[in-house]
């Protein structure tokens, strides 16, 4: 285990404890010498870790402490550039500009043995089939769904019908093919899911919806898990 990764699972540890955990163990299960652990807590109190207590008595960790980027394992490196490939190559340019531009934030802090992980890692994503072509911009709906407002939107659904529709839009499903907006559609008083490639035309209304997004998305989930298996 290299010296962030136990930094890590210390942390980890301490975290686990309401109360102070001896020295030793901690040491006993991050198995190194309590010499060893001794100096790992200071370096974590140096790092703005407020960590309380001392040899003989005991360890306590206060909350508040945030990990910076220099605690990530190797694993969650690797889920995070995987994770950042599949957003550029499935997602709009804004998305992938931003996921870019989050592992340059992260590499600029990472540690040595760490930062050629981004550009060495060999988990890649596969090809899939062409994307479908979204007409309004996503960054749009992103935002009406953060800032909970209504969205008016002209609408073809797989019959070819068109319609036009106020929305609350509060989730965004991504697809290898296509992506889904979750709503409540106000037409038909009821959730409905809409592909982004069948909207045509969208516009954002400067009215806040009446129900909050988190108990949209509470009620969605529950039709879901609510369905015949």
């Amino acid at each position: 285990m290299v010296r962030s990764q136990r930094l890590l699972a210390l942390i980890a540890l301490l975290r686990s404890h309401r109360y102070p955990v001896s020295g030793q163990t901690l040491a006993d299960k991050l198995e190194v010498s309590v010499r060893t652990l001794y100096r790992d807590i200071a370096t974590l109190q140096e790092q703005g870790a407020n960590i309380q207590g001392e040899a003989g008595v005991g360890y306590v960790l206060k909350p508040g402490f945030l990990l910076p980027p220099l605690m990530f394992t190797e694993e969650e490196i690797e889920a995070l550039v995987l994770g950042a490939r599949w957003v550029s190559q499935r997602t709009d340019n804004q998305l992938s500009d931003g996921a870019q531009n989050a592992l340059n934030k992260i590499a600029a802090v990472l540690p040595i043995e760490l930062k050629d992980m981004l550009d060495d890692t060999t988990l890649l994503i596969g090809p899939s089939k062409e994307m479908t072509t979204d007409t309004v911009d996503m960054g749009d709906v992103r935002q009406a769904i953060r800032d909970e407002k209504v969205l008016s939107i002209d609408y073809r659904d797989l019959k070819g019908k068109q319609s036009q529709r106020r929305i609350w839009p509060f989730a965004l499903g991504y697809f290898d093919e296509v992506r889904v907006l979750v709503a409540w559609c106000e037409l038909r008083q009821d959730i409905r899911n809409f592909r982004t490639d069948r909207i045509f035309s969208c516009e954002l209304i400067n009215t806040r919806y009446a129900t909050p997004r988190h108990v949209l998305l509470k009620q969605w989930r529950a039709t879901l898990s609510n369905k015949p298996s």
